[in-house]
């Protein structure tokens, strides 16, 4: 009958200040209303959404629905205020809301008033004087106070303000209530500040905090710029930008970790923890929201938990082993930018893949890396790959090429030996191919957990050196991801490339995030400390005590942070991000959960799901004539 009421505006009769319709008349202007009335004077407003169930007003407290608010104001300030004096408060794990109102005071009147109180401080002064009586400290204080700051206003040094500071506490009763209450007022009063809750004012005093601009209580007490400077609410640990993605929860102060990897001096980023602390799931939850702001994302997977990702936002999954039908040819060029010479790059080149010789063949002796080194640069020469060639118009050579020119060399029987297995054995599968693999997507996985373990860390050095060409090619926004990068740092030379890309990655607009769970193998590398330097920004999860000494000297982390490491749970830790640092909690929503969750049981359960979904499709009844389910049909 409400909304008939507001609908129609004419009434049949009124009885005690109801409205009633007759049938005949109610059935015909319903029939006369449009469907779109009836639903939009159904509908609802914002102040409908966010009001309470119900409200209460008392003389101490306001019952909002479930909860107890209550609304205090600062009634006196000691005689110095010291920085960050508001901090304990901002930071108080508690719920509450802050409201500060800053009234400019004209220098004139203010002037005035002063020239008043001198003369009454004065005053009293002299008449104790004039009685023979002991100086007394606080008027001879008061005085010098009162004409220091008069000679700043009058040379403009400083300005008067009516300020207002409400605090308003919430708690589900009057226990919990009270000790926050307490926990506030003794927090303030160990720095001789003095708050008295709004008796009689909970409704302008709660009007008055909520963000609505509107100062009701007009409680104040004046204040000079240099203490109202220590007011400044914003002086908790805070690590939100206006641009970026969301990284986690602050757990000082519940604020959003918003951070843009692209505004540092460098782009690049690692993650240490300890196995089941969240790494992956962390760096996946990152991947997901980068490709949202256009970011393209290359992984290189070591254990394939990428793979649905990689499923559910349609990018492309490569699985590296000796049996894949996936190769990538190690002689591949890159074509020069505007900024690049043939010659720059065929050389960056040839120095890679004596890097990657020393890795496939358990070292070389000095002799033998130069002649690796000759022979890498005839190889090109016999494909006529020159510093003068066009590099978009050559037919780049192939394992068994520079195997075919060691031969011709005099002393490298040793080398050929051990090469043999990559060219003619087992392994020639993997290496001795032209390159099949396009790379032309958002997201790119390349899994290597079907390799074997011994061929890991030469994979991981091809892929790196296949990616790195690709993205010489062109200048875009990029993210590659090295997961359980301890397999790098195993070796000097993989350890080396991957420094290498940390340190001149930025110049083609590369971020590089390294994961690991293996921290202190991490470190032993020389490499490794290096490559942290090198990163903008790091991030810290649970830790093991056998690594944490480590991490602490290494990140100079206090004590309570130390400990903070040890304690947290999963998706729990620090965020570095320049020089500033705060407690994180790593947060998705359930969406992003399904997709990126590593928990063996929930991956079980959305495979048994799907596998139903599956099933319950196949055996639905198919249509003779459309060729489709039943359900389609009567769905279309």
């Amino acid at each position: 009958m409400g909304i008939l009421n507001k609908l129609f505006g004419k009434k049949n009769k009124q009885l005690g200040g109801i409205n009633t319709y007759s049938p005949n008349e109610t059935q015909a202007s319903i029939l006369a209303v449009l469907p779109e009335q009836i639903y939009e004077s159904a509908s609802l407003e914002l102040q409908d959404v966010i009001a309470p169930s119900a409200l209460k007003i008392e003389s101490k407290n306001i019952n909002l629905g479930d909860k107890i608010a209550r609304t205090f104001f600062i009634i006196s300030y000691p005689r110095f205020l010291t920085d960050n004096w508001f901090s304990p408060i901002i930071n108080l794990d508690k719920v509450f809301d802050i409201s500060i109102f800053v009234h400019p005071i004209d220098t004139s009147i203010i002037l005035r008033q002063f020239q008043k109180k001198v003369a009454e401080v004065q005053s009293q002064i002299n008449a104790r004087e004039g009685k023979g009586m002991v100086r007394d400290p606080m008027l001879d204080t008061a005085y010098q106070d009162l004409e220091g700051l008069r000679d700043n206003l009058i040379q403009a040094q400083e300005k008067m303000f009516d300020v207002g500071i409400y605090i308003t506490i919430y708690a589900d009763n009057d226990l919990e209530l009270f000790k926050v209450e307490n926990e506030i007022k003794s927090m303030l009063e160990s720095k001789l500040i003095y708050i008295k809750p709004a008796l009689f004012q909970q409704e302008a005093g709660f009007k008055s905090v909520i963000p609505i601009n509107s100062d009701l209580l007009n409680i104040h007490q004046k204040l000079n710029s240099e203490p109202l400077s220590s007011v400044f609410p914003f002086i908790s640990f805070d690590l939100t930008s206006d641009k970026g993605i969301l990284y986690g929860i602050n757990r000082h102060n519940s604020s959003l970790v918003i951070f843009d990897r692209f505004s540092l001096e460098n782009y690049n980023s690692v993650i240490f923890a300890k196995s089941g602390s969240g790494k992956s799931y962390a760096t996946k939850l990152e991947i997901l929201r980068s490709l949202m702001f256009d970011i393209d994302v290359i992984v290189i997977d070591p254990e394939k938990e990428y793979e649905f990702l990689a499923e559910a936002v349609g990018g492309r999954y490569f699985n590296i082993s000796l049996s894949s039908d996936h190769h990538m040819n190690p002689f591949d060029l890159p074509i020069p930018r505007e900024d690049e010479t043939a010659e720059d790059v065929l050389r960056s080149n040839t120095i890679n893949l004596v890097g990657l010789f020393r890795l496939m063949l358990g070292g070389l002796t000095p002799e033998e890396d130069s002649m690796v080194d000759r022979a890498v640069s005839e190889t090109y020469a016999i494909k006529d790959i020159t510093p003068e060639s066009d590099f978009s118009n050559i037919e780049p050579p192939l394992l068994s090429d520079f195997e075919m020119v060691l031969m011709g060399m005099d002393g490298s029987d040793s080398i050929v030996q051990r090469l043999a297995k990559y060219t003619r054995g087992s392994w020639a599968t993997f290496l001795n191919r032209p390159s099949n693999v396009d790379i032309n997507k958002k997201f790119i996985v390349f899994s290597v957990r079907d390799m074997e373990d011994e061929l890991k860390p030469v994979a991981m050095y091809i892929i790196m050196h296949y990616i790195w060409n690709a993205i010489r090619k062109n200048l875009k926004k990029r993210l590659l991801v090295i997961d359980e990068a301890w397999w790098m740092m195993k070796s000097e030379d993989t350890a080396s490339f991957l420094y290498s890309m940390a340190k001149r990655g930025r110049k083609y607009y590369l971020g590089l995030a390294t994961i690991t769970q293996d921290a202190a193998d991490f470190m032993k590398s020389p490499y490794g400390v290096p490559i942290i330097t090198n990163s903008s920004i790091q991030l810290l999860l649970k830790q093991s005590p056998s690594t944490i000494d480590i991490l602490q000297k290494t990140f100079n982390l206090t004590d309570e942070e130390k400990y903070l490491l040890l304690e947290s749970g999963v998706g729990e830790g620090i965020f570095f991000a320049g020089l500033k640092h705060v407690a994180i909690k790593i947060i998705s929503s359930y969406t992003e959960d399904q997709i990126i969750t590593s928990d063996p049981s929930q991956i079980l359960s959305n495979r048994k799901a799907k596998e139903e979904q599956e099933a319950a499709e196949a055996a639905a009844p198919q249509n003779p004539v459309m060729g489709e389910t039943t359900g389609q049909v009567a769905g279309k």
